[in-house]
């Protein structure tokens, strides 16, 4: 059998990987030079930035591609678990730092707010309910057949998934800096708490399980490792190209169209990439004739966008920890204005991620090495980033400056960064949004765009917009539901 996937991402390198194992020849096809899609890796000037995953958790779904082929992950990858996971920084400048350590969490949160550590052990205890239905049991489930759906609407609803993950964490826990901790978890998925199904609340529970790990080398030397592996088990990859079509027979898939204008014939196309801008531009969109895909497709709501801002500096900030997480002032008013009005707003919040902390090769000798993002709105804002960028990365010099990083502005030595125009462009994500379409109950399982396209035959998909959702874990679940149904 001959299956061709489409865009080297996690999710694509991991269904190449599963498919190989299964015995079928497999092409992946990449239009870029690197492999990685969203974990691709810049190098400037004696700095190595990661493109985008920085967090890891559950790295057994890591290991496992690895172990397929009776290969021991340490020969290929070193993640290393992080102790403070992340370090919250709120406008009184007080800090809070988040981890595996119960005694510690318990310790800071009843120096906010004693009543609710008995709050945090019910959460927790209720996250794991959740954990165990919707990771462990249904995270690699098909969920193309409706009667699915409707067998696991009882136990999701008794698992409160009509509420969003900021009105679940609500109900255990009465203060405010504890609310925002314990329920951002959504923003690192593409959701926004206030909206995003409860459902999510499991990845606070998934973090717990496994902790959180940083690979030595970087997340792209993770990347590197698998793309190794590839070569040794004789997996066909095409860098530099782009597939422009993928060609079909009325409804019956047959191959890819590259760039170059050769055709490859395949008996599967497996894309991962983001199902909207597969459907619209890659297929014959009159052949999508089901009203009921054309409604789904249409009333889609997408993440936020992203702005990352990459910067090493010529000076070692020893007291920044490796993940940092500064919330803006008006946190919800912040969120409606990203993800409903779609408009910029200067309260901003930001996640600062620097590598050296722990890794001191990802920088030269006495310098240190960051990325800080940005949510901001998707490019149905229509927002003019040629204008905004200079201003975006002005501000967020100055709030990092005024919050944590003093004389940072002189300090840099190198920068660049990445705006929702990236995304949408090199990375053909619709609007340009971050992480494909939002996590919520409406847009989850059953209403996601399926890993079986409902229209063609021989279309697959893995990735952030298909089941069961963006975020590393999601995306090499995704390729253990297509294992599924190949």
């Amino acid at each position: 059998m001959k299956s061709i996937i489409i865009g080297a991402g996690f999710g694509g390198i991991a269904t190449a990987l599963r498919l190989k194992a299964k015995g079928h020849k497999v092409t992946l096809v990449e239009k870029h030079q690197d492999l990685g899609g969203r974990a691709r890796v810049f190098k400037r000037n004696g700095f190595t930035y990661d493109g985008g995953p920085t967090v890891i958790t559950a790295p057994y779904l890591i290991n496992e591609l690895f172990e397929l082929f009776k290969r021991d992950p340490k020969d290929y990858i070193n993640l290393s678990p992080l102790n403070i996971w992340y370090q919250f920084i709120f406008k009184d400048k007080s800090k809070f730092n988040y981890s595996g350590d119960e005694i510690e969490m318990k310790r800071q949160i009843a120096k906010l707010s004693k009543e609710d550590v008995k709050g945090y052990e019910k959460l927790v205890n209720f996250t794991k309910k959740i954990f165990d239905k919707g990771f462990t049991e249904l995270a690699d489930v098909p969920f193309d057949n409706p009667f699915i759906m409707m067998q696991q609407l009882p136990a999701l609803l008794k698992l409160k998934s009509y509420k969003s993950v900021y009105s679940l964490v609500s109900s255990y826990i009465k203060n405010e800096k504890l609310r925002r901790i314990l329920s951002m978890h959504p923003l690192l998925v593409g959701g926004n708490p206030f909206t995003t199904t409860s459902i999510y609340g499991l990845i606070l529970y998934l973090e717990k399980k496994w902790g959180i790990h940083y690979s030595m080398g970087g997340t792209g030397n993770i990347i590197r490792g698998l793309e190794k592996l590839m070569n040794e088990v004789d997996i066909e990859v095409i860098k530099g190209h782009e597939v422009i079509k993928i060609n079909s027979n009325k409804k019956k898939i047959i191959g890819i169209q590259l760039d170059n204008q050769i055709n490859i014939d395949a008996t599967n196309v497996i894309c991962n990439a983001d199902p909207p801008a597969v459907y619209e531009k890659l297929l014959k969109e009159s052949t999508n004739n089901s009203l009921l895909f054309k409604w789904k497709k249409n009333r889609m709501e997408y993440s936020m966008g992203l702005f990352v801002y990459y910067f090493g500096t010529k000076k070692v900030y020893n007291e920044v920890e490796h993940h940092t997480i500064k919330f803006g002032d008006k946190y919800k008013e912040h969120l409606d204005d990203i993800f409903d009005k779609k408009k910029l707003n200067s309260d901003i919040s930001y996640y600062l991620h620097r590598p050296s902390a722990t890794d001191k090769s990802m920088a030269p000798e006495g310098h240190d090495c960051f990325y800080v993002l940005v949510p901001v709105p998707n490019n149905q804002s229509n927002i003019d980033w040629s204008i905004e960028s200079e201003k975006m990365k002005n501000l967020i010099i100055d709030k990092m400056e005024k919050d944590l990083m003093p004389n940072l502005r002189e300090n840099i030595v190198d920068d660049f960064y990445l705006t929702p125009d990236y995304f949408e462009k090199d990375l053909n994500t619709k609007y340009g949004s971050g992480f494909s379409i939002q996590p919520k109950f409406s847009q989850s399982a059953y209403f996601r765009f399926h890993n079986k396209s409902e229209i063609y035959d021989g279309l697959y998909f893995v990735g952030a917009g298909t089941h069961p959702g963006a975020g590393v874990p999601g995306v090499l679940s995704s390729a253990k539901v297509l294992d599924k149904i190949i």
